[in-house]
């Protein structure tokens, strides 16, 4: 049966209206919305909603630093990736304080649940590139420090990174989004020339030439401990990677030391000839590598605090090491302008240098340059006095990348530990992140 013309003209669809005016013919009227004294209005009146807060605290005087990140120009980082800079350039200054702690994150960034740049993770980049990262953008210039660089890790996440400087601070950006430097560290009485995040990323372990080392709750940003029985400067530092949370430390004043963080004062010291400049755990904790002036590599027993092996190879003052990722090799950097693999398993051959890298460049600042493992252990890199990041493969030892965009000497080179990011400082005062 036809259905009435009354039912019909019921059923037709009201006349349209622009989205964001009220309706013409009454004013916008609120109604309730089920909760004693509020009231809905219409979705392009409401009010945003207040920014959340952090668990981080912020400081109410503001930083009298600015810390930026921004887009690099195309001849910095890679090259070979097209960037539109007129419509991707992006810059930030962080709000800040010279407290020992300051914090200004990000509405909803927190340590454990940073956010991403939305539609850059993994996608299509300026010109309609496929991107290989996370990054906001293929290139990003972190700016904020007052003096050369020295240091920076990423944290065991890939979420956070934390630098040290010749200005005595610890800087903590956010990798992702803008990458926004959210807190600073202060405390010690001089330059801050090694860092390291604990195996849980919890804490930060620093050295100083103030002849000390220090222990920093990066939630809170307060030191929560100070180990100080160097006579001299501490160049290096180095946490275990199980338990027991240990330390090992190296000075100028001859000695490395082991550091028990549950206990107060050193357990052990392991007495040199020469002052030390850089060390590092085995993989089991039950050992530690140390180097410096007489360069070569100390293969230390800590049961029987006695040198087990000597590895001989450089020529130079070694400045930097790391153990590979899976425990079995030992990367060395120094002075005499090569990067060594040492072989660190039971049954090596005697000599146990089975790589050698070159390209990178020491000079006359003679500055501690560092050297670390991609995580899958099929790459290497390393900072240079030619103002270059040298990435290069483990197999074949042929220089991959050498990438240029710092104005000084790059002090440290590292991987990011999930996605293929390259991170580098140098003494320019500046840090630099770009996807590989």
């Amino acid at each position: 049966m036809p259905t009435p013309k009354a039912t019909r003209r019921r059923r037709q669809n009201p006349p349209r209206t622009h989205p964001t005016a009220p309706p013409p013919s009454s004013p916008p009227t609120s109604r309730p919305s089920g909760r004693i004294g509020e009231t809905s209005t219409p979705a392009s009146r409401r009010l945003p909603a207040p920014p959340a807060r952090s668990h981080l605290a912020v400081t109410e005087q503001q930083h009298q630093r600015s810390a930026s990140a921004r887009l690099a120009s195309p001849s910095l980082g890679l090259p070979r990736r097209n960037v539109n800079f007129t419509t991707d350039l992006k810059m930030y200054s962080a709000p800040g304080n010279n407290s020992l702690a300051l914090a200004a994150p990000r509405p909803g960034m927190e340590l454990g649940n940073v956010q991403q740049h939305p539609n850059q993770a993994f996608g299509l980049g300026p010109g309609g590139k496929q991107r290989s990262s996370s990054l906001e953008a293929p290139i990003m210039l972190l700016t904020g420090h007052q003096s050369a660089v020295y240091c920076m890790k990423f944290n065991p996440a890939g979420t956070v990174i934390a630098s040290g400087s010749h200005d005595k601070d610890i800087f903590l950006w956010y990798v992702h989004g803008e990458c926004k430097n959210y807190m600073v560290l202060r405390g010690h009485k001089n330059a801050i020339l090694d860092l390291h995040w604990t195996t849980d990323g919890s804490q930060i372990i620093s050295a100083s030439p103030d002849k000390t080392l220090r222990v920093w709750d990066v939630e809170t940003g307060k030191q929560v401990k100070k180990m100080a029985e160097h006579s001299s400067f501490v160049n290096s530092c180095c946490p275990s990677r199980k338990w027991p949370p240990l330390v090992v430390s190296g000075s100028d004043d001859g000695t490395a030391k082991l550091w028990d963080l549950r206990q107060r004062g050193a357990i052990q010291t392991l007495p040199d000839k020469f002052q030390i400049t850089a060390v590092s755990f085995s993989e089991a904790a039950d050992k530690v590598f140390t180097g410096g002036l007489d360069n070569d590599v100390k293969w230390w027993d800590l049961r029987k605090n006695e040198v087990t092996e000597s590895l001989k190879g450089h020529q130079d003052m070694i400045t930097g090491m790391q153990l590979s990722p899976d425990g079995s090799y030992l990367l060395t950097n120094a002075m005499d302008n090569e990067l060594k693999i040492w072989d660190l398993r039971p049954y090596a051959p005697e000599n146990r240098n089975i790589k050698t890298f070159t390209g990178h460049q020491h000079n006359f600042e003679k500055t501690l340059l560092k050297c670390s493992w991609s995580p899958d252990n099929r790459k290497v890199t390393a900072g240079s006095a030619d103002r270059m990041v040298y990435i290069w493969d483990t197999t074949s030892r042929r220089i991959l990348y050498k990438l240029p965009g710092h104005n000084g000497s790059v002090n440290e080179t590292a991987f990011h530990p999930t996605e293929p990011i390259i991170g580098s400082c140098g003494s320019d005062k500046k840090i630099y992140l770009g996807e590989l």
